[in-house]
């Protein structure tokens, strides 16, 4: 039997939903928008020039974005002749990485998050005052949606100060607390976040995450550590990776993606601190997964460090180190292998704000089972269902598979 490998690169979309306007983000096109500003010599700090993917290019994602807005994204070449790819549209209400990963896995959001208020406080003042009564804690900072590294310089120091925990959130359904690591103890944050959890879940409140964020260093030199940790809600019906552990398979999650199923279909946890790293970890996961499992895999950096930053030319570094490391996973393949390259959400750095934006994502698909060529425009879902085809697994009852029919 084959194997499945879904490598998910955080917020990189391709524009042209066709309900962006709904969300906000008309004319978002993350991909697009730093081609662009490569192009026009708006992205050279710490490289120079054009967008250089070559590799991506070649198993399609020019041809994938080409298929959102009818437009291939300047400085991206054409696709060669094996390769696959595909546009997709979520059907979900939501631009959020939880959101976007369990429609990737099959299972479209059915019922709407809670979202905070734009406005201060932002928190029920009862759940807050239940939280702080059950922690023991003196009180706590924040409590409006703000940046992560905004608000950890304007209230890091107090918080080390006082014993305050820092409650933030953002546009999208999240609770996040931040604390440093050994003033406060990374320990005793973890415990806080999963007990904001219960809270949440006891008041009827359909949040997506709770993310402890902790933090080191002294005022003015803060920065954030990789112990970041997801408390997610359970999807409300199996996912792919429940459908592959069903199977008698294991599932190996590579980065985040074991937090953001709330632990659930997730057989094997592989982390690390840099998308470097997790890229190497995939690699690992390769040479160990046997038939019938998948390795799924998010890459991270691209949304938290350069999408939500907006920093244009950090965004095109990021694509274009990880560009030169997907020759490694290529090589890597095991002859009946599907590797699909795909994306979450949008994130344009380019956009106004900080937070994400509802654009469709590429799909690029590699494999001697994949016919080559364009599939046009397709659903998130289509993803996890074609996944499954491969692995010979029942169909599930969202999207389709896009791989050649059984005769």
């Amino acid at each position: 039997m084959a194997r499945a490998i879904l490598l998910v690169l955080d917020s990189v979309g391709i524009g042209g939903a066709l309900d962006a306007a709904a969300f906000g983000d008309e004319g978002a096109d993350t991909l697009g928008h730093v081609a662009k500003a490569c192009h026009e010599g708006r992205a050279d700090v710490g490289r120079s020039g054009q967008l250089r993917l070559p590799t991506l290019s070649a198993l399609g994602l020019g041809e994938a974005a080409a298929a959102a807005l009818r437009r291939r994204p300047v400085g991206l070449g054409p696709a060669d002749e094996q390769a696959a790819w595909a546009a997709l549209e979520a059907v979900s209400a939501g631009k959020d990485t939880v959101t976007g990963h369990w429609e990737l896995a099959g299972v479209p959001l059915a019922e709407p998050w809670h979202f905070f208020p734009d406005e201060e406080p932002c928190f029920p003042p009862d759940l807050i005052a239940a939280i702080v009564d059950a922690a023991d804690l003196p009180g706590v900072l924040g409590q409006r949606r703000a940046s992560g590294t905004e608000i950890l310089a304007e209230l890091g120091a107090e918080s080390v100060a006082t014993g305050k925990p820092i409650f933030y959130s953002s546009a999208d359904s999240v609770l996040q607390i931040a604390a440093h690591e050994e003033a406060f103890g990374l320990e005793r944050l973890l415990e806080l976040s999963r007990m904001t959890r219960r809270a949440l879940d006891v008041a009827g409140l359909r949040v997506a995450r709770v993310i402890a964020r902790p933090f080191v260093g002294e005022a003015g030199e803060f920065r954030r550590t990789a112990n970041r940790r997801d408390y997610a809600l359970a999807p409300p019906e199996p996912t792919l990776c429940d459908r592959v552990e069903a199977s008698g398979h294991k599932v190996w999650g590579i980065g985040k993606i074991a937090d953001i199923f709330a632990g659930r279909g997730v057989t094997e946890t592989l982390k690390g601190p840099t998308d470097v790293a997790l890229v190497d970890r995939t690699l690992e996961a390769m040479e160990r997964a046997g038939s019938g499992d998948l390795i799924f895999a998010n890459f991270v950096e691209f949304d938290t460090l350069y999408g939500h930053r907006r920093d244009v030319a950090g965004y095109a570094r990021a694509l274009e180190a990880f560009d030169a490391r997907v020759p490694e996973i290529l090589e890597a393949m095991q002859e009946r292998d599907l590797l699909i390259f795909t994306a979450d959400h949008g994130n344009d750095p380019t956009w106004s704000g900080t937070d994400h934006t509802r654009e469709r994502t590429p799909m690029l698909m590699v494999g001697r089972a994949v016919e080559p060529g364009g599939r046009g425009l397709g659903r998130f879902a289509d993803v996890a269902e074609t996944l499954a085809a491969h692995l010979k697994l029942p169909a599930g009852a969202h999207g389709r598979s896009l791989l050649p029919r059984r005769r």
